[in-house]
């Protein structure tokens, strides 16, 4: 019975031992092994079941995978003296588990060891150039305002000589040596966000809107200008229309009166004491109404035709 419980206390003791020295390694993590605050062996950058002393060494896990540090924004000022507002952020990873383990210690640590190396470099290569260079990465013409104004389109243009990725680069070359005392790879660098200060930024809106309100201005008055334009075309081709129209009137009636006239001499040339009569008549029906009193010799021309008329 004694023999039992012993074995179980032995197999108890086992599994514990085994428990306590088994670990195991993610494909995104890698490990360091301590035994009194001393590391043992190689780190363990595999993925995999390792053992350990129990009790006696520890392990320190550590992040395999890209790592994020996002700088905060800063008021810098430029080669051309203009301030900015620039924002940072930078891509970084553990390569040498121990010498991290040996100087930062932890990934916290390691935040402000970046602030202390990358935010300086970047300070240093945006106060070493011009506001465009940092804006900018080629010669590419700008064609922002290519909307209406002349002078507009005479803005003086900025020859780039360096160029934003250049200072990114050198941004990254500048912080590399000083990190990796500390077994950190920066693999890349960029300038998430760049602007104008509160002040400068004022100013520049001010100037933008004056320009853009020059801009509608002058459309407004190209525009009054067409209008009066197309205004006065429309009024001369209805005078122009209008007299045209006339003519042509004028043309068909003197036609028409003419290709009367000679129908009606065609007509009373026939007879010619038939239109007498026929005219006679007319005047006859125009002078003579219903009051009508007059005092004529008999003789009177005006009566020939009435002379033989006896009534009935």
């Amino acid at each position: 019975m004694k023999s039992k419980v012993v074995l179980l206390g032995v197999a108890v003791v086992a599994i514990l031992f085994v428990f306590t020295a088994a670990y195991v390694v993610d494909e995104t993590e890698q490990v360091v092994v301590t035994q009194f605050g001393k590391v043992v062996g190689n780190p363990k950058t595999e993925s995999g079941l390792y053992f350990k002393i129990p009790f006696i060494q520890n392990t320190t896990y550590f992040p395999k995978n890209l790592l994020e540090w996002d700088g905060d924004p800063g008021q810098i000022p430029t080669l051309d003296k203009t301030y900015i507002w620039v924002d940072t952020f930078a891509r970084w990873r553990i390569v040498d588990p121990i010498k991290f383990f040996q100087t930062v210690n932890n990934t916290t640590s390691a935040q402000g060891r970046l602030d202390d190396i990358i935010d300086p470099a970047v300070r240093n290569l945006i106060t070493e150039n011009r506001l465009v260079e940092t804006v900018r990465k080629t010669n590419r013409e700008v064609d922002t305002y290519e909307i209406g104004l002349e002078d507009m389109k005479q803005r003086p243009s900025f020859k780039i000589e360096i160029g934003r990725e250049t200072i990114t680069k050198k941004i990254l070359e500048q912080a590399q040596p000083k990190l990796a005392k500390f077994g950190i790879e920066l693999v890349d660098v960029k300038l998430k966000r760049i602007n104008y200060v509160e002040q400068v930024r004022d100013s520049v809106y001010g100037r933008m809107i004056a320009e853009r309100k020059q801009i509608a201005e002058k459309f407004r008055s190209e525009g009054k200008g067409e209008a009066k334009k197309i205004l006065g075309e429309k009024e001369r081709d209805l005078k122009r229309i209008d007299s045209e129209a006339y003519r042509e009137a004028q043309i068909i009636k003197g036609k028409a009166d003419g290709e009367s006239t000679r129908l009606y001499a065609e007509a009373y040339g026939i007879d010619p004491d038939f239109y007498s009569f026929v005219k006679t008549l007319e005047i006859y029906d125009d002078a003579l109404g219903k009051d009508s009193s007059l005092l004529l010799s008999t003789d009177s021309e005006f009566f020939k035709y009435l002379k033989g008329y006896s009534g009935k």
